[in-house]
């Protein structure tokens, strides 16, 4: 078996294999995290320098959740490969 070897790609949105369907998911699951990890970080920088400090810990939260998402989307091929490999054996 062939791993499959899937990259970031916008122009895959309605595509018709899965490799091009999840590299657009994970095209936009990333550029998510991206958005999401900084304003979590102006969020977190904003509460800690004006004394919020609600807003410091969901700052941080956030910072930790768009790492996560970015983590996991970034470990999506190789969970794909795992369960095709796993589906084959089967």
């Amino acid at each position: 078996m062939i791993p499959l070897d899937v990259t970031p790609d916008t122009s895959a949105v309605t595509g018709t294999t899965l490799a091009s369907v999840v590299g657009a998911l994970l095209t936009i699951v990333l550029i998510a995290s991206v958005a999401s990890l900084i304003a979590a970080a102006i969020l977190w920088a904003y509460g800690q320098a004006n004394g919020y400090y609600q807003a410091t810990q969901k700052g941080k939260m956030g910072v930790l959740v768009a790492l996560g998402a970015a983590v996991l989307s970034g470990s999506a091929v190789a969970l794909m490969n795992f369960l095709v490999h796993v589906g084959q054996q089967m």
